[in-house]
């Protein structure tokens, strides 16, 4: 039973970007050529790849990579470990990236992929074999100029380590050290960027202050929840407590937790990662119904977990004032009209969780220039182009009269309509 249920809820995914797509689309009057090459994907790789466990045995896993459009650069986007990963799931995940990325006037284009596979299942060493076995199917289908993964779900700067160093083992000798910039997220000592970790994170936070901004709204009086505890819903509740917000409720995978006085993020990231990575049983909240979390009296939602968790069975309860998407497709778009009736605003994902592809842009650009960029930099870099990001949205919704999401996807697809517009499709 739960397979089918997790099916369907993947391949709603996909239909909410087909849907979001063409509203856009129809708004903007997009070229109807354009509109059929942005319509579908241009690659999509399946791998089925061997690695050795710990006792000897041999498993085969499947790895995905779906490649959408690569009209203004190499194409860009996550890896991510998760039982959920198919074809279609990847398929959606790498179009939002070619939205996001075209969003944030980035030179890439959308890819994403992953391994199905729950990760906990398995050893350190283990997800070591099984990421260099999948890194080597991949081959020439990622490369620092083609295709350049990030950590995303159940993915870490660790993984990203992996796969450069197999990646460069496997070019010729002279292009080795040219060959590390193939994935972002890396470690700092491996060539990563500081601040990566935190850029997802730090820019849903930018653009919660400037819905703040925008509103003439005081955060430091205002309360919020987070679903999902992982690096971006714990970054983005470390830079909330910075501006004074109060965290009133969590959920992740292992349980809801909710404190009326507030929960400390530092706090509940030290007994989570004593507690396997886990919130359940923190003694500083109490246990609360997980099916009615949405619903908790509060100023501000972050879905930071995985996509489809805002539906019509729940968007209804909603009390909040503000949507602020640090995952992918959290809202379904039945879901998403309920909020938008109820009043209540949606700051979309291409928007929201920018800040991620922004920063492996800048860690991209360091490695390719052979420098290395400080966190106060990085920062300032990231808030800029956020900042620019979000005006650009509220004037189109205002030009258009449409919803923010709908503007975001407006300005994406313009840039890439000029693109085909000017460079014509070969031959």
């Amino acid at each position: 039973m739960s397979k089918s249920i997790a099916k369907k809820e993947k391949r709603g995914m996909y239909q909410n970007v087909l849907h979001q797509f063409n509203k856009a689309a129809d708004v903007m009057n997009l070229d109807p050529g354009v509109r059929k090459i942005l319509g579908t994907t241009q690659n999509e790789i399946v791998v089925h790849f061997p690695a050795k466990m710990d006792d000897g045995s041999v498993e085969v896993f499947t790895g995905y990579r779906v490649q959408h459009n690569n009209a203004l650069g190499p194409y860009k986007g996550g890896l991510r470990y998760h039982p959920t990963v198919d074809i279609d799931a990847a398929r959606a995940l790498a179009t939002w990236m070619t939205w996001k990325t075209a969003l944030a006037g980035l030179p890439y284009g959308g890819g994403k992929g992953g391994i199905q596979i729950d990760p906990k299942k398995y050893s350190k060493g283990e997800l070591e074999r099984i990421t260099r076995r999948f890194t080597y199917a991949l081959g020439n289908n990622i490369g620092p100029d083609y295709d350049i993964p990030a950590p995303d779900v159940n993915t870490n700067s660790q993984i990203m380590a992996w796969i450069a160093d197999t990646f460069a083992s496997n070019q010729a000798p002279g292009q080795r050290f040219n060959s590390f910039h193939v994935v972002t997220g890396k470690p700092v000592v491996s060539g990563g960027l500081e601040g990566r970790d935190r850029a997802t994170g730090f820019g849903v936070v930018t653009t919660i202050q400037k819905w703040a901004d925008l509103r003439e709204e005081d955060l430091s009086n205002k309360t919020y929840i987070v679903q999902g505890f992982g690096n971006v819903g714990y970054w983005a509740s470390h830079f909330m407590k910075e501006k004074g917000v109060k965290l009133i409720g969590v959920q992740d995978h292992s349980g809801t937790i909710y404190n009326e006085d507030g929960i400390d993020p530092e706090e509940l990231l030290a007994y989570a990662t004593d507690n396997n990575g886990g919130i359940k049983g923190f003694h500083k909240a109490d246990e609360y119904d997980k099916d009615t979390f949405f619903g908790i009296d509060c100023d501000i939602i972050i879905p930071a977990a995985l996509g489809n968790q805002i539906t019509t069975d729940n968007a209804g309860m909603i009390k909040a004032q503000l949507v602020a998407e640090g995952a992918n497709g959290p809202t379904d778009t039945d879901a998403e009209q309920i909020l938008l009736d109820k009043g209540i605003e949606i700051i979309p994902d291409i928007l929201c969780n920018g800040g991620g592809v922004i920063g492996s842009y800048f860690e991209w650009l360091q490695n390719k220039r052979s420098e290395i960029w400080k966190i106060e930099d990085v920062l300032i870099k990231l808030q800029d182009k956020l900042e620019i990001s979000f005006d650009k949205v509220i004037k189109t919704a205002e030009k258009y009269d449409i919803d923010w999401r709908t503007a975001a996807y407006v300005v994406a697809m313009e840039r890439l309509e000029q693109t085909y517009t000017e460079r014509g499709v070969f031959p």
